[in-house]
């Protein structure tokens, strides 16, 4: 990311809004409230982190979820059975899930367009499948963490805080580390791709490369996040690490807010996760909460492509540099 980019309003609007949602629990003292924004701010950590592949490569992954599940399980599994601390298991997790992108990129990112997604989808799956029958990661049954583990942590109550901002600084470092690659020539490169990837090798890209390490940059901070969602849970399930309808929502948030845009992404999360939690609270509604999400990305492909943020560039020219 260069200095110039700094100066861009985008980059301070994309950053204090993540600030703002981070510290509002604080203004409010409400515990609800935290619950809330803890979950915004899941969502914009995790939408962000896709848009690295989606928005700016083009590569649509259906199971995106893999390297949460992924990341977490191993992280878990650390301060379960080995007593790690959080900080440390989740620098693990993370790690373990971009080693497992890039073995994944160099064995499927060849693949173009349908046959990708579809790729990604029987990834997600047999990695499950794998992981259920793992005894060491507690097989069907999974993990579950002793509450004692808490004491090292100021308590549960206190656990509750320390995972929050946890997620605060992931969802701040996926936004920033999202900034840098679209004002880097590594991000000219994906976009190039994104555009005509055969044109973009002619230009002397070299797209392998790429591909593979924006699909390892993509899963990293997923893998951290699984390691916080599950410590904080005190528990983990594989059917519960791995649920694909997941990796769905995430796309939704990426076109929802505008994919290939760093503002895009936290719209759309921050947008998708109240129209979700509406949905989840509502005696009406609680069972269809997948269909709308259906319903809502085929809305936007068919009539708002670009997203929020791309439709109001286009709208209103003068919000071009804002709305980056």
């Amino acid at each position: 990311m260069s200095f110039k980019s700094i100066k861009y309003p985008a980059f301070w609007i994309s950053v204090g809004l993540v600030a703002l949602a981070g510290i509002l629990p604080l203004i409010t003292g409400s515990n609800t409230t935290r619950e809330t924004m803890f979950l915004v701010l899941t969502a914009i950590a995790l939408a962000s982190s896709l848009n690295m592949l989606l928005g700016y490569a083009g590569y649509v992954s259906f199971g995106h979820i893999v390297f949460l599940g992924f990341g977490g399980y191993v992280g878990f599994y650390l301060i379960v059975d080995h007593n790690w601390s959080l900080w440390l298991a989740m620098l693990v997790g993370g790690l373990m899930a971009g080693l497992l992108a890039l073995l994944l990129g160099k064995a499927i990112l060849h693949l173009r367009g349908a046959y990708f997604a579809l790729a990604t989808i029987g990834v997600n799956e047999a990695i499950k499948t794998f992981v259920k029958n793992f005894d060491l990661f507690g097989g069907p049954v999974g993990l579950e963490v002793n509450f004692l583990v808490y004491k090292d942590y100021g308590g549960p109550a206190q656990m509750q805080w320390t995972t929050y901002w946890a997620i605060f600084g992931l969802a701040l470092l996926a936004v920033l580390v999202s900034y840098a690659i679209k004002f880097s020539r590594f991000g000219l490169g994906l976009m190039a791709i994104r555009e005509d990837e055969d044109a973009a090798m002619v230009l002397g890209v070299r797209t392998p490369s790429a591909k593979t390490w924006a699909y390892v940059l993509s899963a990293i901070i997923p893998g951290m996040l699984g390691v916080i969602l599950f410590f904080r849970n005190s528990s983990v399930e594989p059917e519960d690490a791995f649920r694909l309808h997941r990796s769905i929502e995430f796309i939704v948030m990426v076109m929802l807010g505008g994919q290939g845009t760093v503002l895009g992404p936290l719209v759309g999360a921050a947008t998708y996760d109240t129209l979700r939690g509406f949905l989840l609270t509502s005696p009406l509604f609680k069972d269809l909460q997948l269909a709308f999400a259906g319903l809502l990305l085929l809305l936007i492909v068919l009539f708002v492509p670009t997203g929020i943020v791309g439709w109001l560039r286009g709208r209103f020219r003068q919000l071009w540099r804002v709305l980056e």
